[in-house]
């Protein structure tokens, strides 16, 4: 058993990804090139990403207004990046989806559908956690 996943490692370290794929990034100035223009792609094409940019921006005005705790600042950023990669990860799924499955087919729709419904998760979880951080000093204020 450990020889075996010994082997499987070693094989995967002998695996070059640049001979595998047509564009490769040869500088870290070009892979940070590349994740921008990733991301204004998603926020640009993803009809979604609009509603979610005014979610995040409405959190982050309430907590401000409500001057939460360093502490639960980075709990609302954790749940808030939580969706906001799902997003990217649902577009990043769909976009491979569609090249390699052109055609409508059962598993096509299955894999952008779990893609989705991650997204949908995400997104509950992280009312939830706002929920849970904003209504207390919320309803203080408002009291």
């Amino acid at each position: 058993m450990c020889r075996r996943l010994w082997q499987e490692w070693q094989r995967g370290q002998r695996a070059d990804p640049r001979l595998h794929s047509p564009v490769t990034s040869e500088s870290r100035s070009d892979s940070l090139a590349y994740a921008l223009a990733g991301c204004a792609t998603v926020l640009r094409h993803q009809k979604n990403t609009r509603i979610m940019f005014l979610a995040s921006a409405t959190v982050m005005v309430a907590g401000i207004w409500l001057e939460i705790e360093l502490r639960d600042w980075a709990i609302l950023a954790l749940a808030n990046g939580l969706v906001w990669v799902g997003e990217f990860t649902n577009a990043a799924i769909e976009a491979a989806v569609n090249l390699s499955a052109p055609q409508l087919h059962p598993l096509a729709r299955l894999a952008k559908d779990v893609a989705a419904a991650a997204v949908l998760l995400a997104a509950l979880v992280a009312s939830v956690v706002g929920a849970l951080i904003l209504l207390p000093p919320l309803l203080d204020r408002l009291g």
